[in-house]
């Protein structure tokens, strides 16, 4: 899906349908790819991101990176490990460069949390999404924009097209 396609909007009512929509979007992950989470503060960049995880079979638990920046979470199931990095203290792309993260990206799922402005640098084929805490009661939103030829792919396109809509997924 290119960015002229449009994004894709999630409504998810709390926490626990972040962290669902997280383990959903895990069944269309696969090693090589590169996520950039951005949003408001409390907006569920890590619990999607345990959800994630969940999805993805690999050890955790999974917590915000902050002090530490990036841990690796290897899969429990033969998949693609999880990278988490939080960016949200580094100054820049450079020091994100600095964390050496290309040896990960073709074996492993890559997750930046507050990667806007920093993370893009890391691969031109990326899922960026956008959280926003949206209404009473903690209601959340994703925006999703997928960009790249790995996206732009018609059957990555349905896939994420049909987590969008709710629908299931071929291999449900």
């Amino acid at each position: 899906m290119s960015p002229s396609s449009g994004p894709l909007t999630i409504r998810l009512p709390d926490a626990d349908a972040a962290r669902a929509f997280g383990l959903a979007l895990a069944t269309v992950l696969r090693a090589g790819d590169v996520l950039v989470l951005t949003g408001d503060l409390g907006a569920g960049k890590t619990t999607l991101t345990q959800g994630l995880g969940e999805g993805l079979g690999v050890r955790g638990p999974i917590t915000s990176p902050t002090f530490v920046i990036a841990r690796v979470h290897p899969s429990l199931v033969g998949g693609p490990a999880l990278v988490h990095v939080d960016a949200y203290r580094l100054g820049g792309a450079v020091e994100l460069d600095d964390l050496d993260l290309d040896a990960d990206l073709d074996a492993s799922v890559v997750v930046v949390e507050w990667g806007h402005g920093v993370a893009e640098q890391l691969s031109a084929d990326r899922l960026e999404v956008v959280l926003q805490v949206v209404g009473p009661g903690e209601t959340r939103q994703a925006t999703v924009w997928a960009t790249g030829e790995r996206w732009a792919d018609p059957t990555a396109r349905a896939a994420l097209a049909a987590l969008a809509s709710g629908a299931p997924l071929a291999d449900d």
